[in-house]
């Protein structure tokens, strides 16, 4: 073996200390100039460069940056969907990111909040949103169904329900553990008799207080105010109304000072109670409701939805609901009427999806207030194709303008978009949605266009995008409705947690997702399809096969 001389061996050596590692150039670039790299990655990316270091890690999770992800994801594309906003360059000059609130639409709410809002979060869960991904959780209520059934309404994280047996109840939906339920009021304590309640309604005004002003219909025609204090977790009776000879309370809609109800023998009446500004005076008894207007309906078949909106000047309701035809089957009905603070019938409006001309099956000489058709008012456009009437009747109905949604048991739902405004109000063709496998027993309509529903199973919850409805032309023609749903699957799947593409791993992940569901599924189905939903939750009333009721909340966050 030949041997290396001393000056060979000092070179090797010297040779071996030229190495070194390539200089870190990202490190040194300053953090305003790093923000604005991070701002140009993709998501997936940026919660990788997370992981990094320390300093990656505080500078990718910046409000700022996911503020702009935010945007370009779920608020720009938003945008898109108006009507007369042109696709091209016109859309990307006019809806480029920025904070001013005339961009953000709906979503101002949480510009104006500044720093307190977690853009990240709320990408997060927005993301969740448009991939059904939840937690699932259930709360047991009722060891059998009440007769008759139970009521349930949500409100700000905060279950209401109502059933004949147990009374008024709270439920809290963001606690951990443990009963979560935070007050309870038994309900045959008035006067009159242990009558049973058939209608619940929360109050929308949009007070600022910690209270939640509630509102039940009986069966006797009766009706009751209640209040739940947040702090104190207690129910209070505020006030309570005499039974009457018109039937039970079918529907019910609260704004305070105004109340709206919707009898059995179908006659709609509006109640204005003493305006309170003391905030003592909060948990006192209400002195009775003066009667503003009461009419007479013949054509108003429930389903139905309420609604109140209030303003300085008087008040407007809206009053959607099932109607019956000569020979089509059934259809779908709107009235809107606005009224003074006095009491006096301003205006008075009704629509239908029929041509002008139409006449409902029971339908009789004009009377005062209940208003037919304007001519001119419910669509002409006689080249696009009717979706005006089914065969049966429908299941639920929901409207939160400008959607008015039908579900019915043949596995599908019809959407109407209503155009509201002071010329004309008119409900265009009914389009159908696909997607269920089985009848269609409950569907609510949110905010944001966004409309969730249940089958009869229970095991079948779909979230809608309805804002597809208000493309343009060309987009429309694009759409397919059956495409704009997204099923519910009650798994946990962030942002945070997106693999690369892999068709084995996601065949892999979706086949154990469907059986997870379907495990957690098997013993719950539906209870007269009743369900709701706000930002970060969905949740329905599920009964057991055993006849147990339950609270279910598929929660997003």
């Amino acid at each position: 073996m030949v041997k290396r001389d001393h000056e060979e061996l000092e070179d090797a050596g010297s040779n071996k200390r030229l190495r070194y590692t390539p200089r870190d150039r990202l490190s040194a670039l300053s953090d305003e100039l790093l923000l604005v790299l991070l701002s140009y990655l993709p998501v997936h990316d940026l919660t990788r460069c997370e992981q990094l270091s320390t300093r990656l890690r505080t500078l990718a999770s910046d409000s700022q940056v996911w503020k702009a992800a935010y945007y370009d994801r779920f608020v720009r594309p938003r945008a898109a969907r108006i009507p007369g906003i042109r696709e091209g360059n016109a859309l990307n000059n006019s809806f480029l990111y920025s904070s001013k609130l005339s961009k953000w639409l709906e979503d101002g709410p949480l510009v104006k909040r500044g720093g307190a809002t977690n853009w990240k979060r709320q990408y997060r869960l927005r993301h969740n949103w448009s991939r059904g991904s939840c937690k699932r959780t259930e709360t047991e209520i009722a060891q059998r169904p009440p007769i008759p059934p139970l009521l349930v309404r949500l409100h700000d994280g905060i279950i209401i329900t109502a059933d004949s047996t147990a009374g008024l109840r709270a439920w809290s939906t963001r606690s951990r553990g443990g009963d979560s339920r935070i007050a309870s009021l038994a309900l045959d304590m008035h006067s009159h008799s242990s009558s049973a309640p058939s209608s619940l309604a929360i109050d929308s005004s949009g007070t600022t207080t910690q209270d939640i002003r509630i509102s039940v219909g009986f069966i006797d025609g009766s009706f009751g105010l209640y209040c739940l204090d947040r702090r104190k977790s207690s129910l209070k009776r505020r006030y309570l109304h005499a039974p009457s000879t018109n039937g039970s309370i079918r529907a019910i809609a609260f704004s305070f000072p105004y109340l709206l109800t919707m009898t059995e023998a179908q006659l709609l009446s509006l109640y204005r109670f003493p305006a309170t500004d003391d905030e003592h005076s909060e948990h006192e008894d209400l002195d009775p409701p003066r009667l503003v207007s009461s009419l007479k309906s013949h054509t108003a078949w429930p389903p139905l939805s309420l609604a109140i909106k209030c303003s300085p000047t008087g008040v407007s309701t809206s009053i959607a609901y099932a109607m019956p035809t000569y020979t089509a089957g059934w259809s779908v009905g709107l009235q809107e009427l606005r009224l003074s603070t006095e009491g006096m019938i301003l205006e008075s409006r009704l629509a239908t999806p029929f041509s002008h001309g139409f006449k409902p099956l029971s339908a009789s000489e004009s009377r005062p207030g209940m208003s037919s058709p304007k001519r001119g008012s419910p669509s002409t456009d006689t080249a696009s194709p009717r979706f005006t009437s089914r065969s049966a009747k429908p299941t639920s109905l929901s409207y939160t303008h400008p959607y008015l949604l039908a579900a019915y048991s043949d596995n599908t739902m019809t959407l109407y978009m209503v155009t509201s405004n002071a010329r004309e109000l008119v409900i265009g063709p009914g389009k159908p949605l696909c997607g269920h496998t089985s009848s269609v027993s409950g569907a609510h309509v949110g905010d944001r266009g966004k409309a969730v529903s249940i089958s009869a199973g229970g095991n079948d919850l779909r979230v809608w995008e309805l804002e597809a409805g208000l493309s343009s032309n060309a987009s429309r023609r694009r759409a397919v409705w059956a495409e704009t749903s997204v099923m519910i699957r009650p798994e946990i799947q962030t942002v945070d947690e997106q693999p690369e593409s892999n068709p084995v791993r996601d065949c892999q992940h979706n086949i154990t997702s469907n059986l997870a569901a379907r495990a957690a599924q098997k013993d719950v189905m539906t209870s007269r399809g009743w369900l709701s939903f706000d930002e970060e939750q969905v949740v329905l009333l599920g009964e057991t096969n055993q006849g147990a009721q339950a609270l279910v909340v598929y929660n997003f966050a």
